[in-house]
């Protein structure tokens, strides 16, 4: 089936699904395959739960006129959502980096939200399958899309924004994160650079932290022409100055006509310039200061990034959702600012670090050690290798921290919980 034709029937039918157990009625149903499923065999599943039409990519699933055959689902699903994005004409920030994608996407959305009819990336729906999903979720009264990219090798971000089409981009940051995919550091700075790289062809702006030097460098490198600057110093179309983050971020900043601050409700110093990208690109859309910050007030994180929870006991700094080694250190860095009596740093593994992740395991261990808190506990195999290094608490698994926190009940603390996404400390939250 053409994509022309398959278009149609998604103006007609514009809800997508991937999973029968979230099908919705008139939606289109896509077959996708996996290592270790094939959703052809429940097309027929998901339009007797309502689903309008399947798209299947096996000839026996393909038994009937609502069952429509194609090549391959997921190239279909990608192809689809690259036709759509060429029927909008509207701007389109793409956004990518090691750290803060997420939270950058989440902030821009707010600021822009105060005057348009945005859209953004839901949760962290930013890989091949993902992405087109953000987009086809993209309506004809949206005025403003916010499409967050993630990616874990080369030429990833290149396909990417071959589907996105981005008209304005940002990069927050490049860092120690994938580096088994990129193959080191150098080869995940020449893959978030793909953005820089497309936008340059497309003529796109891109938004830059002029005090990020790694950034500069790579943004150089591609020679581009519509820049628009944030950051610390003079000379920025943003300007900004941190004045605290114990325990929530509030800045000074000012776009060379008018100086304002604001208070966020986020934690951690590192978030500052995330909040200027937000500044920055609000400003260029023409909102004013006091949109931009009110924006900025409202957001109030919900995504286990960054997120100050106070439990019964405890006030624990919720950034289980992932881990690498630049946003750990990160975060240690940030309790170990924060104004508390008594506080424990609790991290799970890194996971996707390759050949360096014995090095990077135990530097964060060393970090957290110098940190000075009053207990320290490392859970997962690759932390356990420094068990007889450093004094901390050692678990291999979240079910054995767990049963020492049952045993060894903690109050009146404040806590970082940070590890990777599948080291699931969020269950370890309950008991804190």
């Amino acid at each position: 089936m053409a994509i022309e034709e398959l278009y149609n029937y998604y103006l007609g039918n514009s809800q997508i699904s991937t999973d029968t157990r979230n099908i919705t009625p008139g939606c289109i149903f896509f077959a996708l395959k996996g290592d270790n499923f094939n959703a052809n065999e429940f097309a027929v599943q998901a339009i007797e739960k309502g689903a309008s039409y399947s798209i299947v990519d096996e000839v026996a699933h393909s038994i009937n006129e609502r069952c429509l055959l194609v090549d391959d689902v997921l190239t279909t699903l990608q192809d689809l959502a690259r036709h759509h994005r060429m029927q909008l004409n509207i701007p389109v920030v793409g956004l990518t980096g090691s750290n803060g994608k997420t939270t950058s996407k989440e902030l821009i959305n707010a600021v822009l939200s105060e005057r348009f009819k945005t859209f953004a990336t839901f949760g962290n729906l930013n890989n091949h399958i993902g992405v087109p999903l953000s987009i086809l979720a993209i309506k004809s009264d949206v005025e403003i899309a916010v499409i967050e990219m993630g990616a874990n090798h080369q030429k990833e971000i290149e396909f990417l924004c071959s589907i996105v089409q981005p008209t304005h981009g940002i990069i927050t940051n490049v860092g120690m994160a994938h580096l088994e995919g990129f193959g080191g550091f150098e080869g995940v700075k020449k893959g978030k650079a793909e953005l820089y790289a497309y936008l340059k062809v497309a003529n796109g702006y891109v938004f830059i932290n002029r005090d990020n030097a790694f950034l500069m460098e790579m943004c150089a490198s591609k020679h581009l022409n519509k820049l628009i600057y944030y950051g610390s110093e003079n000379g920025n179309t943003i300007k900004g100055t941190l004045k605290t983050s114990d325990p929530f971020i509030e800045i000074d900043w000012t776009n060379h006509e008018e100086s304002t601050s604001v208070k966020t409700n986020l934690t951690g110093s590192y978030n500052f310039e995330n909040i200027l990208s937000a500044i920055c690109i609000g400003d260029f859309f023409d909102l004013s200061p006091a949109e931009i910050n009110c924006g900025l007030a409202n957001y109030v994180p919900k995504n286990n990034r960054s997120q100050l929870t106070k439990t019964e006991h405890n006030t624990v700094i919720c950034d289980f959702y992932n881990a690498n080694p630049s946003s750990m250190s990160a975060a240690i860095d940030n309790i170990s600012v924060l104004t508390a009596d008594k506080k424990i740093v609790i991290l799970g593994d890194m996971f996707e670090l390759g050949d360096e992740s014995e090095a990077q395991h135990r530097l964060i261990a060393m970090q957290a050690v110098k940190s000075d808190p009053e207990k320290i506990i490392l859970i997962g195999n690759s932390f356990y290798l420094f068990k007889d290094d450093f004094n901390a608490i050692f678990f291999k698994t979240p079910a054995e921290a767990v049963t020492y926190l049952q045993q060894n009940p903690i109050k009146d603390h404040l806590i970082l919980l940070k590890g990777s996404r599948g080291m699931k400390l969020e269950n370890l939250l309950q008991y804190l």
